[in-house]
C-alpha cells in the first residue's frame, strides 16, 4: 500500500493556476497575496460519511461537494473565491481500492479550475471517513453581504430552485429509484460565486441556504433584529420536483431539507436582479411567518436540520 506522502504526490489536487499564490503545497503553510483594499473572507467546512452524503456516495462526488459547499459561503459574502486547503481523514483499506483517491482528487480539482480557485495545502491521514476543507476568498469589506444588515421593506429572494437534494435523501432513504436531475442536485451543487459577486454591494443581506431555508433565514432576522412574512407558493421548484415529490412533503422539503446551497438575499423593492425568485419581504415584527397563497399560515414540525439534533436528515 501506497504511504502518506506518495499518495498526496501522486493525486493531490491544485486547482487552477493564480499569480496571488506566492507558496503553494509542499512546505510547512502557503503564502498568498490579499489583493489591496481588499479583506481576506474566509470559511471551514467538514463532511462526514454517513451524516453529510450518503455512504454509497461516489468518491469523485465527494470531493466535488465538498468543495462546492464552503465555495457556497465565500458566495454569500460576494466575495472572488481564490484558494482552498483540504483535509481528507479516510480508512487504510480506502486508499487504494478502485482508484477512490484518485477520483475524489478529481471531483476537487475540476470544480477548482471551473470555479478559479488553487488548492494550496491540506493534510491526510487515517481513520473513519471525512472531508474538511478551508475556503478563502477576498472582496472589498464595505461592499461584503452580511447577515445581520436586512432593512424592514426589503424584499426576500433565493437563487434557483429549493427543495431538489432533500428530495433525492428522501427518495433514496426510501429505496426509490431517484431521477438524474435531482440526484445531481444532491451530489454536486453548483456554488452561486458569480451571482454573489453581482450582488456585492447592492443586495442589503445575504446567506448561502444549506441547513433548510427557514432555518437558515432565522439566523439572518435574529442578527437583523427583523423579522419576515414568507409566501409558501413564491418558493422555486423544479420540474422534477414538482414531478416526484409527494404531496405531503411539497411545502416542508423547501422550506426545511437543506442541501440547497442557494443563495437567501434581501434587496431594495426596485431592484431586480436576474437568477433570483421573490418569496417575501422583511418586516420590523420578529418571528417569520409563513404564508400560504390564500393567506394562511403554514405549520412546520422543525425549521431546519441541527447537527446535534437532528436524525432525519442522516444520509445513512
Amino acid at each position: 500500500m501506497a504511504g502518506e506522502f506518495e499518495f498526496i504526490a501522486r493525486y493531490a489536487p491544485k486547482g487552477a493556476k493564480r499569480s496571488d499564490v506566492i507558496l503553494g503545497s509542499g512546505d510547512d503553510a502557503a503564502l498568498v497575496q490579499v489583493p489591496a483594499g481588499k479583506s481576506l473572507v474566509s470559511t471551514v467546512d467538514t463532511l462526514v460519511s454517513g451524516r453529510h452524503f450518503p455512504v454509497q456516495t461516489s468518491a469523485y462526488d465527494i470531493g466535488w461537494k465538498a468543495l462546492a459547499v464552503n465555495l457556497s459561503d465565500i458566495a454569500a459574502m460576494g466575495a472572488e473565491a481564490a484558494w482552498v486547503t483540504v483535509a481528507l481523514t479516510m480508512p487504510s483499506e480506502t486508499a487504494d481500492k478502485d482508484g477512490w483517491m484518485s477520483a475524489f482528487c478529481n471531483g476537487i480539482d475540476d470544480l477548482a479550475k471551473q470555479c478559479g480557485v488553487a488548492v494550496i495545502g491540506g493534510d491526510l491521514t487515517s481513520g473513519p471517513l471525512s472531508v474538511t476543507i478551508q475556503a478563502m476568498g477576498f472582496v472589498e469589506a464595505s461592499k461584503a453581504l452580511r447577515r445581520d444588515t436586512a432593512q424592514v421593506g426589503d424584499v426576500i429572494a433565493v437563487s434557483g430552485n429549493l427543495g431538489d437534494a432533500a428530495l433525492a435523501l428522501h427518495l433514496l432513504q426510501s429505496a426509490v429509484d431517484v431521477p438524474a436531475e435531482l440526484l445531481e442536485r444532491l451530489d454536486k451543487p453548483l456554488p452561486r460565486l458569480a451571482l454573489g459577486q453581482s450582488l456585492a454591494g447592492m443586495a442589503h443581506a445575504a446567506l448561502d441556504i444549506s441547513d433548510g431555508l427557514v432555518g437558515d433565514l432565522e439566523h439572518m432576522l435574529k442578527a437583523s433584529g427583523t423579522g419576515a412574512r414568507i409566501n409558501v407558493a413564491a418558493i422555486p421548484r423544479s420540474a422534477a420536483f414538482q414531478a416526484h415529490c409527494p404531496a405531503t412533503l411539497f411545502d416542508s422539503l423547501p422550506l426545511t431539507g437543506g442541501d440547497d446551497y442557494e443563495l437567501c438575499v434581501t434587496l431594495p423593492k426596485n431592484a431586480l436582479v436576474e437568477g433570483l425568485t421573490v418569496i417575501g419581504e422583511i418586516e420590523a415584527e420578529a418571528g417569520c411567518r409563513l404564508l400560504d397563497a390564500g393567506g394562511q399560515a403554514v405549520k412546520l414540525d422543525s425549521s431546519s436540520f441541527d447537527h446535534f439534533k437532528s436524525a432525519a436528515h442522516d444520509c445513512r
